[in-house]
């Protein structure tokens, strides 16, 4: 039999199997086509965006340590990784900026713990930062002499790093900013100082009295930290999550892998 021959059978079995409902027959032979090739390659690449936004959001996700804020727990080139199903994760979109649909969590920031957060300040709204919560809702915070006062108690903070060093260039401006976001939460009134004389320090500030909804959070390099003291309390809703552990941690100055601290759970 020849090869038109051949073709022509073909298609008369072709023609008998759409009549009977069937698809079309392809051969196994014949290679598919560019488009149905990238289609399919397409469709997985976006199944596994898809997948990784949502566990990125609502599951896990990894962060890298860039200041010295948090030192001793945390030092400069720790990589970790953070816990966003404790405290109720919120789908976020890469590069976009874009947070909705928070699910709830099933735990709360208790005092003494580390949290990363989303920060306060309108000029960088999509920074994520890593500090411990000192205050609670409810509580009155106050600090004397870099000792933190809660509710009339001492606080024991092993993990405090007080360093000292000189004022900062723009220490002046940083008072005025303290002062201004306290104030309305000052309850010293019946104390030396009285709303008019109010001059908070980073070392002596309040009494105040963290809001409902609220926490505030220092860093453990008390003296290199940017934090509650100057910004103000962090909405509940900003908190994302909890540190795990660090999965690496490398200096740069030499550069060498600091082995002790892998797999270390910040507490």
């Amino acid at each position: 039999m020849d090869l038109g021959a051949r073709s022509q059978g073909a298609a008369r079995v072709e023609r008998l199997h759409r009549g009977l409902g069937g698809a079309p027959l392809t051969s196994p032979l014949v290679p598919q086509s560019f488009q149905a090739w990238a289609l399919g390659w397409i469709k997985s690449i976006a199944a596994a965006l898809v997948i990784w936004i949502v566990l990125r959001s609502y599951v896990i996700e990894a962060f890298r340590i860039p200041s010295g804020s948090m030192e001793n727990t945390l030092l400069i080139g720790d990589f970790l990784f953070v816990n966003k199903a404790a405290y109720g994760g919120e789908l976020e979109i890469p590069l976009a900026g874009l947070r909705f649909l928070r699910l709830p969590g099933y735990a709360e920031p208790q005092r003494g713990t580390v949290v990363i957060f989303r920060s306060v300040e309108d000029s960088t709204p999509n920074l994520d930062i890593v500090k411990r919560v000192i205050g609670a809702p409810g509580d009155t915070l106050q600090m004397v002499h870099d000792t933190v006062v809660r509710n009339g108690q001492r606080l024991e903070e092993p993990s405090a790093l007080h360093l000292g060093g000189a004022a900062m260039p723009d220490e002046d401006f940083r008072m005025r900013q303290m002062r201004a976001w306290q104030l309305p939460h000052y309850v010293g009134r019946a104390r030396a100082a009285t709303p008019a004389t109010y001059r908070p320090t980073t070392h002596d500030w309040g009494p105040i009295v963290v809001p409902p909804d609220s926490f505030f959070v220092m860093g453990d390099n008390r003296d290199e930290s940017y934090d509650s003291r100057y910004w103000g309390f962090l909405p509940r809703s900003h908190i994302v999550g909890r540190p795990l552990f660090i999965y690496m941690s490398v200096a740069t100055d030499p550069f060498r892998i600091r082995w002790n601290r892998l797999f270390r759970h910040p507490t």
